[in-house]
């Protein structure tokens, strides 16, 4: 007796199988700010692997069932999706609202609020911008935490919940599971850098290059603050700034810097600070971070190698620094983040709780990197 077997071709593998994009949920409240509720949705929305598959899937959800949601400006926008969206969320977003009733005066969540987060799994991601940190804030997400908010509000904030840890100078801070930025813009740096962290630089910086904004801000919100209109004829530390980029190899000497603008280190150093919100030696170690990532990311190199090329000059000195800011080793980070040459024909389900730093590590990455 003979068994039977199966002439016919193969099925070719389906290269979707198990692929899944991380779900991320923006919730719209009313008196939202249309700009800041777009971020999301052009950040996260253009991300692809090498197989041209999105790797976020964005939505929008309101508290209520689908409908009209206030906005400041003089039109309303129609949301499809009712709370139940929050259930299957791996990364939820709260952009600002200037009508948060009593959350923003008293500090508490309203009913149909706190109902809607109700939904939310144990461990999804939370992030707010700019005001939306006051509802993280009167969920007690944030109590013992470091949080940020537009300057303007900071101080406001920190009245209202005195458990909350207010750092009114940086652009973001990221806390692990809980991320919150300052206002407006400071929702896309947010945002860039939550694609950096779930999928490497080099996604990321593809990211802020088609949406032509800096892949990373120098300095905070001190920069913002108003001030004293400085005079036309003051120097700009540009020209130091681009001198230092183009030899971060090199061993770079403040006094170097300062003569590339004629002037005094003293000098140099307080128009540096003004114009940036770091000091230049914050500045440079950001800068070599950033290309060691790149190198990391992009290149066969080896470990020594990199932290040469990036100015580290050894490879446990850039080992320090990567640590600091990333809470990785530069092995591990090479591991966890490769080009799309790399890995392409793989499987890429985006699963960014598995590469996140850790906590400590992450809010200390976002404060040096934000001065």
């Amino acid at each position: 007796m003979t068994s039977a077997s199966h002439s016919g071709p193969n099925p070719a593998p389906d290269p979707d199988a198990g692929f899944r994009p991380h779900r991320v949920v923006v919730l719209a409240l009313d008196g939202l700010l249309p700009f800041e509720l777009g971020i999301p949705h052009r950040i996260f929305g253009r991300p692809k692997d090498a197989l041209g598959r999105h790797l976020y899937e964005v939505v929008t959800c309101s508290v209520r069932p689908p409908g009209p949601v206030e906005t400041d400006a003089d039109f309303a926008i129609h949301v499809a999706h009712g709370p139940e969206a929050l259930a299957d969320a791996d990364t939820v977003i709260i952009p600002a609202s200037y009508e948060l009733g009593p959350v923003h005066a008293e500090g508490v969540l309203t009913e149909e609020l706190a109902a809607a987060l109700a939904r939310l799994r144990p461990g999804t991601r939370l992030a707010s911008i700019c005001t939306g940190v006051y509802v993280l804030a009167a969920a007690g997400l944030l109590d013992g935490r470091p949080a940020t908010t537009h300057w303007a509000d900071a101080a406001r904030l920190q009245r209202l919940f005195p458990k909350v840890r207010v750092d009114p100078d940086v652009l973001f801070i990221d806390d692990g599971d809980v991320l919150t930025s300052a206002g407006v813009a400071a929702g896309i740096d947010l945002c860039l850098h939550m694609v950096r962290r779930d999928h490497g630089a080099a996604v990321a910086n593809d990211v802020a290059r088609r949406t032509v904004v800096p892949p990373h801000r120098d300095g905070g919100q001190a920069q913002y603050i108003e001030r004293p209109v400085p005079d036309p004829q003051q120097a700009s530390t540009t020209t130091a700034r681009a001198w230092a980029l183009g030899r971060l190899h090199e061993p770079i000497q403040l006094r170097d810097m300062a003569a590339q603008e004629s002037m005094s280190v003293r000098t140099f150093t307080r128009r540096f600070r003004e114009e940036t919100g770091v000091s230049p030696g914050q500045w440079l170690t950001q800068q070599r971070v950033e290309r060691a990532r790149h190198l990391l990311e992009t290149t066969d190199r080896s470990v020594d190698q990199v932290a040469r090329d990036a100015g580290f000059g050894t490879a446990q000195s850039m080992r320090q620094h990567l640590q600091a800011a990333l809470g990785v080793t530069p092995t591990a980070y090479r591991r966890t983040f490769r080009t799309a040459r790399d890995t392409a024909g793989r499987q890429n389900v985006s699963t960014p709780r598995a590469t996140r730093p850790a906590s400590a590590s992450a809010a200390a990455f976002s404060k040096s990197s934000t001065g």
